[in-house]
């Protein structure tokens, strides 16, 4: 089904507000995909905050034309499907996720922030915790001296107040 001129820039405005709101780009390849696994990887990606599109490779590079992503142009080429997320490995994670219970889906690359990403360097990108897990660790970091000191003072107040109970 072709589109029409109007059409186009539609799908092209929505594409470059897409990639104006995203930090990271995933770029895989969906070549003999069902239909239900398609559509259980929409939903997945789609709970996740990432946005999946299957678009023609000439529309999309007119999208990401002057964004961070106009990197990866030149690996706009075959049947693609292309994963924006506001978070930096949301889209990386689904894809990835997906693409090792599923061999037909093949990651080809991404960018994020604009630099290139080959396969590898998505899937890297895919092991690094989501930001909630990060902010928890960080958490975590800051209590535990405040803890550990709050420990140590309260046996030295029960050492003391065993001491005081002896003596009396």
């Amino acid at each position: 089904m072709s589109l029409n001129r109007s059409e186009k820039e539609a799908v092209i405005s929505e594409v470059t507000s897409l990639a104006a709101k995203a930090q990271t780009l995933v770029i895989a390849e969906y070549s003999g995909i069902t239909v239900t696994d398609m559509t259980k990887l929409r939903s997945d990606a789609r709970s996740k905050g990432v946005s999946l599109s299957v678009l023609k490779n000439t529309l999309a590079r007119r999208a990401v034309a002057g964004t961070s992503f106009e990197v990866v142009a030149d690996q706009m080429t075959g049947p693609l499907i292309y994963g924006f997320s506001v978070d930096a490995v949301a889209a990386a994670k689904v894809v990835a996720d997906f693409a090792k219970t599923n061999d037909k889906l093949v990651i080809r690359g991404g960018a994020i922030s604009g630099k290139v990403l080959d396969a590898n360097g998505v899937k890297q990108l895919s092991n690094i915790p989501s930001k909630e897990v990060l902010l928890a660790q960080l958490c975590g970091l800051l209590m535990s001296p405040m803890s550990r000191t709050a420990v140590v003072l309260g046996a030295l107040a029960a050492k003391k107040g065993e001491g005081e109970a002896v003596a009396a």
